[in-house]
């Protein structure tokens, strides 16, 4: 079994079963790891891959597999559109790229879709683009601090203050004179 079938098996094993959409992230994120230059096995130990996924599909569980990007480390954001749009970046070189998913032929099964997107190599999956969105600083660690309301520990920058106390935003009301 080639590096290739590793990899995809390892992506059906984390998401829990194969799916078109977990193919289309697979091949975005063997394209990016190409196409950024990527070392070594082109996965991320830090923040050095960035991902901003365009949405919150099957896709982005492959790309957690194939490139390191992780919720958890900061290297997978979402910039929700609904696209199967993805921008990736590589902090080491300054490469970036944006891999748009091109439309599959109309009337396809969800059976023949995933064969169809199987077959595809992902130049012919994808249009590339220059990124739109600028890279993300790296995540940043915040204090936390109990709110004075529930008190459940929240980080500072999502602190708010009411009346002279630190709350969550679950406990705060925002001021709008309009509200009916």
């Amino acid at each position: 079994m080639d590096e290739e079938q590793i990899l995809w098996r390892k992506c059906v094993e984390f998401h829990g079963h194969a799916c078109g959409g977990l193919m289309i992230g697979y091949k975005a994120a063997l394209y990016a790891r190409e196409l950024l230059e990527l070392d070594g096995d082109g996965r991320s130990a830090g923040e050095e891959v960035v991902c901003i996924a365009e949405n919150d599909t099957c896709s982005c569980d492959a790309i957690q597999v194939v490139l390191g990007c992780s919720i958890g480390k900061g290297n997978l954001l979402f910039h929700m559109r609904g696209k199967q749009a993805f921008s990736f970046y590589n902090r080491k070189n300054g490469k970036s790229v944006r891999l748009v998913q091109r439309p599959k032929p109309e009337g396809l099964t969800r059976e023949q879709t995933f064969g169809y997107y199987q077959s595809l190599d992902p130049r012919e999956m994808f249009d590339v683009q220059e990124t739109r969105i600028p890279l993300p600083e790296e995540a940043k660690l915040f204090d936390s601090y109990p709110c004075e309301c529930c008190g459940e520990k929240t980080g500072a920058n999502w602190i708010r203050i009411r009346n002279g106390k630190k709350v969550c935003l679950d406990c705060y009301e925002a001021y709008d004179r309009f509200h009916v």
